[in-house]
């Protein structure tokens, strides 16, 4: 039997882990599942049960989420064999929290509902990285059947997240997402221009913080990815390779409108993920433009 504090968490990557870890430490009951069953030690030791398969994870679950990297990879868990969504408890709710897409996000939303109309559908992708996520203060950008799901997936996101914004029917959340990832990945780029303009002018990243610092240009992410910079250290909080997916699925979502900026982006990016940066932090893009400008 299936109770509201059971929860099922697919997929076990830096964000998943960390919102299975935040799960078992407020006391839910935690079915995990991962490609990678190793990923899953740390989490066993706090009382979470590995499952064997996806459908294994759910089965007693009120509520699952599922935060994986790509459409294809959500599919496959949820309705490929031996999928999830089959074997999900009558009135279980299903929480999205991957970075998907818009035109992907509703092709999913659509796919469930005609599987299971019973299953209630929160698309709930995340503004925040592998540190938030580990202390609970990422932004979760919720949108769905608030009125039927929020007596129960609110006391989830209050343990995952210090803020949750709801923006509508379910979709929305997904929307939201490509427009915060696009300012994100368009500001990583500026930080890493800049910090080579004041390098070759003679100055370091920390001069230049300590001039902007406590002004309105001076914000906690940059000064986050000028540490790394200055320390030439990329453990990714946001794999590059992922940043470059998130460019892809903005201008997809962009439509017709004029991007130019961002597309440009996208061509460096994709190059420095073919140098060999893609497992790196995004703000490697640094270390790849000063190959780049030679």
């Amino acid at each position: 039997m299936s109770d509201s504090r059971s929860i099922a968490v697919l997929g076990l990557g830096a964000m998943g882990h960390a919102f299975a870890a935040n799960l078992v430490q407020a006391g839910f009951h935690v079915g995990v599942w991962n490609r990678s069953p190793g990923k899953a030690d740390d989490l066993i030791e706090g009382g979470a049960k590995v499952a064997g398969s996806p459908a294994d994870a759910v089965s007693n679950a009120q509520a699952v989420v599922v935060m994986l990297p790509d459409l294809a990879a959500t599919r496959d868990v949820l309705l490929g064999d031996d999928g999830a969504l089959a074997a999900m408890p009558i009135d279980a709710l299903l929480i999205q929290m991957g970075t998907l897409g818009v035109a992907e996000t509703d092709r999913l939303i659509a796919e469930v509902g005609e599987a299971r109309s019973d299953v209630a559908f929160i698309d709930a992708p995340v503004s925040g990285t592998k540190a938030p996520a580990q202390q609970g203060k990422i932004t979760i950008l919720a949108s769905g059947d608030r009125d039927r799901a929020g007596a129960m997936v609110e006391p989830i996101f209050d343990v995952l997240g210090q803020k949750t914004h709801w923006l509508g029917q379910a979709g929305q959340g997904a929307r939201m997402k490509v427009v915060i990832n696009a300012w994100l990945i368009s500001m990583m780029q500026g930080i890493a221009e800049t910090a080579q303009l004041a390098d070759t002018l003679g100055f370091t990243t920390d001069d230049l913080w300590q001039v902007i610092e406590g002004g309105p240009l001076a914000t906690p992410y940059m000064k986050l990815k000028m540490d790394m910079i200055a320390s030439g250290e990329f453990d990714p909080q946001m794999a590059m390779q992922w940043g470059l997916k998130d460019i892809g699925l903005a201008l997809e979502a962009g439509d017709d409108k004029a991007l130019p900026s961002l597309s440009h982006i996208r061509n460096l990016w994709f190059d420095a993920v073919n140098a060999g940066h893609g497992e790196q932090d995004i703000a490697a893009i640094y270390a790849f433009l000063e190959t780049y400008r030679r």
